[in-house]
């Protein structure tokens, strides 16, 4: 039976395929299965809901969704970088000099991105910082492609 065609090794497999289902109870003994006949189904278009805006739900156009989310501010004196050796050799009363001069605006970061840099100032005996300069978008675009 080297001559099998695609036909005959089909109806062989339907022919083992009856006989399992005979065995297993689905059929009558030797019951050939009958062929499925698809049946027609109604189809109907689907529903789509419509995304576009309206006024009502812009986007930005409900802020107060948002203004309760805490988010992460830091003011930065200065940065420095140095061996992990002088790390190691730090002791208390050590001071570590930093790359922003003294009187220099602060930088104020949100989340750590750059929002404004201000001044230090002394409210009720705590640290404050009176902002003397808010970050455009551009300028925070220019400060990042220097870095």
């Amino acid at each position: 039976m080297a001559d099998n065609t695609p036909m005959d090794e089909q109806d062989a497999m339907a022919a083992e395929w009856a006989a399992a289902l005979a065995e297993a109870g689905g059929g009558g003994g030797s019951e050939v299965a009958a062929e499925v006949q698809p049946v027609a189904e109604q189809v109907a278009p689907a529903a789509f809901t419509n995304f576009a805006p309206t006024p009502g739900n812009l986007p930005g156009s409900d802020i107060n969704m948002i203004l309760d989310i805490p988010v992460q501010l830091t003011v930065e004196l200065g940065r420095t970088r140095i061996p992990i050796k002088n790390i190691l050799q730090l002791a208390q009363g050590s001071v570590v000099e930093l790359d922003a001069l003294a009187g220099e605006p602060m930088d104020v970061l949100v989340n750590g991105y750059l929002i404004a840099q201000g001044e230090v100032v002394v409210v009720n005996d705590k640290f404050g910082i009176r902002l003397t300069d808010i970050v455009t978008p551009s300028e925070r675009m220019r400060r990042l492609s220097k870095a």
